[in-house]
């Protein structure tokens, strides 16, 4: 199972999001914001996945992203949103989006996918 960085700034989300992946077996950090999420990211080189949420006061969804892979190039970022329409940055390559609301089987089945995918490239 993967370590991965659950990023939320609504705290009943995020509780659902990091319950969710711990039940599944997950090593589950959380943040409530970008800024910490990235001091998060610094501090754990092991961490293997984000899933963010996009907009979020101090730093958004897709500056952490960025910031986090300048420093861990191949890290796994999936984006939550409640925005139809977000734009992935191409400054974040191979990222995948969820739109919320989701239920927790959906977020699941993306994040095995997307470390499925990184550990088979095509």
């Amino acid at each position: 199972m993967a370590k991965i960085l659950a990023v939320e700034d609504e705290a009943l989300v995020r509780m659902l999001i990091v319950e969710t992946l711990a039940d599944a077996g997950h090593t589950v950090l959380e943040a409530a914001n970008g800024e910490d999420a990235l001091a998060t990211v610094r501090e754990t080189p092991d961490l293997e996945m984000i899933v963010t949420d996009v907009r979020m006061a101090k730093m958004d969804g897709f500056a952490l992203a960025v910031a986090a892979r300048a420093l861990y190039p191949k890290m796994c970022v999936l984006f939550m949103t409640g925005y139809m329409g977000t734009d992935m940055p191409s400054k974040v390559p191979n990222a995948k989006v969820l739109q919320k609301p989701f239920d927790p089987d959906e977020l699941l089945v993306a994040i095995e996918a997307m470390l499925a995918g990184r550990e088979n490239p095509a």
